[in-house]
């Protein structure tokens, strides 16, 4: 027989008192990613030197003659964004090992090991197209090493190497999809893409904005340059607007506060609007802008995608910290109407 036991009493909340949080009491359901200024530097320098190549390969592949500043400085603007990516990435990884450890095994459905091998391969068609440059350019001096350069094969390079450029520009922000933090996970679908068109945004960028340095680029390479500028732009911001959608109430760290006014303000307004108006105007009617004008332009689009890193890294983090979120992510993933792969967490 049971022993008799008195009701529990009934639990009566106190009128105006907030309600708790769901499920772990306001502690963080899932553990946030560490990341810092290290890995929001090599997610940023990786998209420019992946741009700045596929910007390089197709003036080289297709472009007229008129374009070999672009490929030069597409050449340079790669590998000068890229050698700094494995410093980085060894510096947050702690140990030099660490880094080797990951080269050791392909891991194809580890989006961490297969992004470290993919840089790797990348950096070796970055390093070949800038050797080949700078013997074109004649830095090299005569020797054997300027022949041996001169004879390797440029557009074979460019063509061979420009999926690489892709994956590294976008593989970002499919490393930051494959966790279990909300605003990354939600907008899975949309990361890779962000990313990807924010990089070859900032690579056009980049490359602009050196050849705006030095005098001598003819105005019909600055207009197909600012065209092209002007389209990723119009990619990325549109990828934007779908993500916001995408992410619903998810889309708060990015939305609210200090962080919600820098995306506003500082990836939307400075880093996407702002350049395509001067650049719209000072390229109407044809006429030909100042470099300054252009170097300004790109100045502001470069500083938007550093932002955008950064506001994608710090949201996320806060999103991990919110217990709610977390919950209505695994509520949405277990819908019959869910995306398709989206419970597969």
């Amino acid at each position: 027989m049971t022993p008799w036991s008195p009701p529990a009493p009934a639990i009566t909340p106190v009128p105006g008192a907030p309600e708790a949080a769901p499920g772990y009491y306001g502690i963080p359901v899932v553990h946030k990613a560490h990341w810092g200024w290290l890995i929001v530097a090599y997610f940023y320098l990786g998209g420019i030197a992946g741009g700045a190549f596929v910007v390089a390969a197709v003036a080289h592949l297709v472009g007229p003659e008129e374009d070999r500043r672009v490929v030069r400085a597409g050449r340079y603007v790669s590998l000068a964004a890229l050698l700094p990516c494995p410093v980085l990435l060894v510096l947050d990884l702690g140990r030099p090992g660490r880094f080797w450890r990951m080269l050791s095994t392909v891991r194809w459905r580890s989006p961490m090991s297969t992004g470290s091998w993919g840089i790797t391969v990348f950096g070796l068609f970055s390093a070949s197209a800038a050797v080949i440059q700078a013997a074109e350019d004649g830095l090299l001096g005569r020797g054997r090493v300027r022949g041996a350069a001169r004879g390797l094969p440029a557009g074979a390079i460019a063509a061979a190497g420009t999926p690489f450029a892709f994956f590294v520009a976008g593989y970002t922000g499919v490393l930051l999809a494959a966790t279990a933090v909300p605003l990354w996970f939600k907008n899975a679908l949309l990361m890779g893409p962000l990313f990807l068109g924010s990089a070859l945004s900032n690579g056009t960028a980049a490359v602009s904005l050196a050849l705006a340095v030095v005098p001598g680029t003819p105005a019909a390479t600055q207009a197909r340059l600012a065209q092209l500028e002007q389209a990723t732009a119009v990619a990325e911001l549109a990828v934007l607007g779908a993500s916001r959608a995408r992410l619903g109430e998810t889309a708060a760290p990015l939305t609210k506060g200090r962080l919600g006014a820098l995306v506003r303000y500082g990836v939307v307004g400075t880093g996407l609007v702002a350049p395509m108006a001067i650049r719209a105007v000072s390229h109407r009617g044809g006429r030909r802008p100042a470099r300054t004008t252009t170097a300004t332009a790109a100045t502001l689009t470069l500083i938007g995608g550093f932002l955008l890193r950064y506001a994608a890294v710090a949201g996320g983090q806060r999103s991990a910290d919110d217990p709610a979120a977390t919950f209505a992510m695994t509520r949405s993933a277990q819908r019959p109407d869910a995306a398709p792969g989206a419970s597969r967490r």
